[in-house]
């Protein structure tokens, strides 16, 4: 029997009702840096007026990452 590799598990980080605040931003960098990805779900208190794909263009600048995927109200951010 092969043994497989292990696979690196994405982190999954939920915005909440604070929104996107300095110390998310920090706490998903240092994600981002220990993992190749991070998934984030936005809570509907978190959303408010704003568009889904508004907020993870949004986060992805400020985290400095890639915006990979956005379904629903979970976006998916890479490394550079």
């Amino acid at each position: 029997m092969e043994k497989t590799k292990p696979v690196e598990e994405v982190m999954v980080v939920q915005l909440g009702k604070a929104g996107v605040t300095d110390s998310f931003i920090e706490e998903l960098k240092d994600q981002i840096k220990k993992k190749k990805a991070v998934k984030v779900k936005i809570l509907r208190s978190a959303k408010g007026e704003r568009d889904r794909e508004e907020i993870a263009s949004e986060v992805a600048r400020k985290c400095n990452a890639v915006l990979a995927d956005v379904r629903g109200n979970t976006f998916v951010l890479n490394k550079r």
